[in-house]
């Protein structure tokens, strides 16, 4: 299999060109493997599970906030985010255990995102919350923490 045919293949059918590339994986075969698509392909699995870990800890902190600020309109749905967003993060962190620092090297930025995120949501001026993270990392991930 040339590199034009594997290339083009990734370019026009990704689903195709991965049952062939796992296909040539399982058979040894080495020349037919696409090597440059399979390690950005890889490569990319990393990059999702962080981005995902942040979208998580962005929509779990937006709650936090939210209920820190405004607890009379806190709803069931608001603890259901909650728990489904330290449930996700947990699920990943276990199956990809090198992430378990993730969570803390990003708090700084997701913190920003989730306040611009609970100003929208609730109406209140970003200057509303405060400037740093109010919440440590355990209690963020705590599923019995309510602020």
């Amino acid at each position: 299999m040339g590199g034009l045919a594997v290339g083009n293949l990734y370019e026009t059918d990704f689903h195709a060109w991965g049952r062939q590339q796992a296909r040539a994986i399982a058979a040894r075969e080495i020349q037919a493997l696409d090597l440059d698509n399979l390690i950005d392909e890889v490569e990319s699995v990393g990059r999702s599970q962080r981005a995902a870990i942040e979208s998580h800890l962005r929509v779990l902190i937006i709650h936090l906030l939210k209920f820190r600020c405004q607890p009379e309109r806190a709803t069931v749905s608001w603890r259901i985010t909650l728990r489904n967003q330290r449930l996700s993060i947990e699920r990943l962190v276990r199956r990809s255990p090198s992430l378990a620092d993730f969570p803390a090297r990003v708090l700084c930025e997701a913190y920003a995102d989730a306040v611009r995120g609970a100003a929208q949501e609730t109406g209140l001026p970003e200057s509303a919350f405060p400037a740093a993270c109010p919440f440590a990392l355990t209690q963020i991930l705590d599923p019995d923490f309510l602020p």
